[in-house]
This record gives structure tokens, C-alpha cells and sequence, in this order.
């Protein structure tokens, strides 16, 4: 029996993404709620149908709500994650907490890996919702784009054939078009590393270093990507698609990248804390990298990109020494 078309979702984060994910589905169901934890953020959009720190200028329909009750997502048949990927451990377990009905399905926005475990934020949602339908979007999704209606494309990944396609279905519009995959691993992996290669990108950008060197950098994180993403569970073919290679590309070259912003600050000499401060918001290359160096360390896949972001950010290296040394690298062979 074919399953029913969502007709309502309740969206955790009141950032970007989540804003943006609400703007998009606005036509396409009949309620959603935006769960955040600020209320004067949330009073502004339930009072002026406008978030006052994110996206600004998108306007929402007035059956797009705010709250700051997680417990008001529990008459919704779609539970979307838009929190930072450090924050999704403890939202899950808030949320189950709640008396969710078994027939709720659950998606990931997020895209990292979780420190220490280095769980992927599936696996996290899992552990907490063992019985629950769960698939993770991904892609070249920046959410100033989506917001304002311009052409993207995504790919949801779920080990369920079903539920894959009843979630492409609500994300299918004319200006939004969704593939599907059951390699959930390899879509969140892609997902999680192309934020360390933006900040990489950031940084060559920042030290003016050129277009013939900033496109090889992107084309060896490409391969660097698969090589780490494979060992870590996902298929080689996902690299290639919309998680993989769609989402490296824009997020090492778009103005809209908070990652690339973040790397481009340091090569033009900023610390750190300059950088971040700059951006306003999570950039989530910054704890990315120590989680994805960390998960790489443990299995011992060569991760000479990663290890370089690694050594600037967390070991006070100097940007242009890490840049010149995976110049002067030892020749090898391209496929190796």
C-alpha cells in the first residue's frame, strides 16, 4: 500500500537551513513549525512571518510557525534536523523524550560527524529513534538560494526505498528536484568532508595563490574525499554524485560558503578567532576537521589535505607553509 503524502513537518533549528527548508516547503504542506530556543526569534516570526537574524529578506506564509516547545512536534509526520551537527546528539535526546508515534519520520539536514565517536548524524538519530524511518538530505544546497527559489537539486538518502521516495516526492518542485540513494554513509561522508576541502579552498583563495592551484587542490580533495569515504563505509560512485562532488564544488567556490569564508580569512593572515567572529554564524569545517582527522587517524587512510587544515587550525601552523608543503609533497602516481 503506497504511504500518504506528508502534509506536515516540524523543523528543529531556526537558522539558515531551517528557515530555508521551511520557505521551500511552504506550498507543499499545510503546517510546519520551526523549533528554536530563542524567543524573541521566535515571537518575531510567528509576529512579522520574517526570521530577524537569518535570511532576512525571505518572507514565510503565516501557517509557517515558531516555538520554542520541542513537545509541538509531535503532531507532525515529518521531523526535519536543521541543528548544527554538535547540537544533534542532544536534540535527539530531547526529542525522544516525546511521545513520538512509530509511523514519524525523521531527516537529517546536518552534515559533519560527531567528535569522538565520529558517528555520522544518522547514526546518532538511530540510536535514539531505533524504530523510526530515517533518511539524510544532502547536496549543493546553500540556503540563500533555496530560499529565494533558485534552481538546486538533492539527493535523500534512506536505506528504505519507500521512504526515500515519499521524501522525494515532497521535495520535488519546479525549481527544486530530488534523486534518491540507499548509500546513506557515502551521502553524509561527502556531506561532512567538503567542509574541511572549503576551508583549504578558502585559504589558497586568501593567499592568492591562483586558479590553476585552487582547481587542483579541489580535484586532489575529490580524490582524497573517496579514498577516506569508502574506508569509512560509503560507495565509491556517491563521491561522484550530488553529495560528493555537486557539494564540493560549490561549497569551495561560492560566495555563500561559511566554510571558504572561514579559510579565506586565514589566509589573508586572520587568527582563528578573527575568522569565526567574522562569519556570525557556524562554520561546520571548524570542529569537522578534528572529528574527520581523528576518524581518518583511526582507520590510517593518507589524508594529506585534511591533515594540512588540521595542522593550521589546531596545531598554529602557518597557512602558507601547510600550502607549500602539499606542493612539495613526494611525486606520485594521479590514481594513487
Amino acid at each position: 500500500m503506497p504511504h500518504p503524502a506528508f502534509r506536515s513537518a516540524a523543523i528543529l533549528g531556526t537558522g539558515s537551513f531551517g528557515t530555508a527548508m521551511a520557505k521551500l516547503l511552504e506550498k507543499k504542506l499545510e503546517r510546519i513549525t520551526l523549533i528554536g530556543r530563542d524567543h524573541q526569534l521566535v515571537d518575531c516570526i510567528n509576529r512579522e512571518h520574517r526570521n530577524p537574524s537569518y535570511l532576512t529578506d525571505i518572507s514565510l506564509m503565516p501557517h509557517v510557525r515558531a516555538s520554542t516547545r520541542l513537545s509541538d512536534v509531535c503532531n507532525h509526520q515529518l521531523i526535519m534536523f536543521a541543528v548544527p551537527t554538535s547540537a544533534t546528539r542532544e536534540t535527539a535526546k530531547r526529542l525522544s523524550a516525546e511521545n513520538l508515534t512509530h509511523d514519524v519520520t525523521l531527516l537529517s539536514c546536518a552534515k559533519g560527524i560527531e567528535k569522538d565517536s565520529g558517528e555520522r548524524m544518522s547514526q546518532i538519530l538511530r540510536e535514539f529513534f531505533p524504530h523510526h524511518a530515517l533518511a539524510a538530505l544532502s547536496g549543493p544546497n546553500h540556503a540563500e538560494e533555496i530560499a529565494a527559489g533558485m534552481a538546486t537539486c538533492a539527493v535523500i538518502g534512506s536505506e528504505d526505498h519507500a521512504v526515500a521516495e515519499r521524501l522525494q516526492e515532497l521535495f520535488t518542485l519546479d525549481h527544486f528536484r530530488s534523486y534518491t540513494s540507499d548509500d546513506v554513509a557515502g551521502i553524509e561522508l561527502g556531506g561532512a568532508v567538503k567542509n574541511v576541502y572549503a576551508i583549504a579552498a578558502g585559504m589558497a583563495h586568501g593567499l592568492s595563490l591562483g586558479d590553476n592551484a585552487v582547481a587542483a587542490l579541489v580535484t586532489r580533495a575529490l580524490a582524497e574525499m573517496t579514498r577516506l569515504g569508502v574506508a569509512l563505509g560509503g560507495r565509491a560512485e556517491t563521491f561522484n554524485g550530488l553529495s560528493g562532488v555537486g557539494d564540493l564544488m560549490v561549497t569551495c567556490f561560492s560566495e555563500h560558503s561559511r566554510n571558504h569564508r572561514v579559510g579565506l580569512a586565514l589566509g589573508q593572515g586572520k587568527s582563528l578567532d578573527e575568522a569565526v567572529s567574522m562569519l556570525g554564524m557556524v562554520a561546520e569545517g571548524v570542529p569537522n576537521t578534528l572529528s574527520i582527522h581523528d576518524a581518518a587517524r583511526r582507520i590510517g587512510v593518507r589524508t594529506p589535505i585534511i591533515d594540512a587544515v588540521f595542522a593550521i587550525i589546531y596545531q598554529n601552523k602557518p597557512v602558507s607553509l601547510a600550502m607549500r608543503e602539499l606542493l612539495t609533497r613526494d611525486p606520485r602516481r594521479e590514481d594513487s
